[in-house]
């Protein structure tokens, strides 16, 4: 027996709908992007915020700056080094510090006074991840 009122969806009503959705996915890909990069960055500030705590307590502990990041996790200032959320390596730029003429000894190890994201892409503001 053949029903003579069958209801369902016709071929137009199925394509708005994925065109719709379609429409909608367009508009939030870019935002999801954006959320996931905002994310790295407020990562690596906060672990650049941190190395830099912990080098300056190594310096008032010690009177000197550490001679690398492993000097901070040899001497329990860290457990382990951190990998930059951006590269996720630990391949972390170590700035050294810059002694005046008279401070100048032979064998004198300079120590690391900050530390920077190695990554060379750009942010969201426009910087440069490896100059903050």
């Amino acid at each position: 027996m053949a029903r003579k009122h069958e209801r369902g969806y016709t071929l137009i009503e199925i394509i708005i709908v994925f065109t719709m959705i379609g429409i909608l996915v367009g508009l939030a890909l870019p935002e999801y992007r954006n959320a996931v990069k905002k994310a790295k960055e407020a990562a690596l500030k906060e672990d650049l915020f941190q190395f830099r705590k912990l080098i300056d307590q190594y310096f008032s502990d010690k009177g000197k700056y550490p001679a690398s990041l492993q000097a901070l996790v040899d001497e329990g200032y860290l457990r382990k080094i951190p990998a930059d959320p951006l590269t996720t390596r630990t391949d972390w730029v170590e700035v050294m510090e810059e002694p005046s003429a008279e401070e100048l000894e032979p064998g004198k190890i300079l120590g690391i006074v900050d530390v920077r994201s190695s990554s060379e892409a750009q942010a969201l503001d426009g910087s440069i991840y490896n100059t903050w």
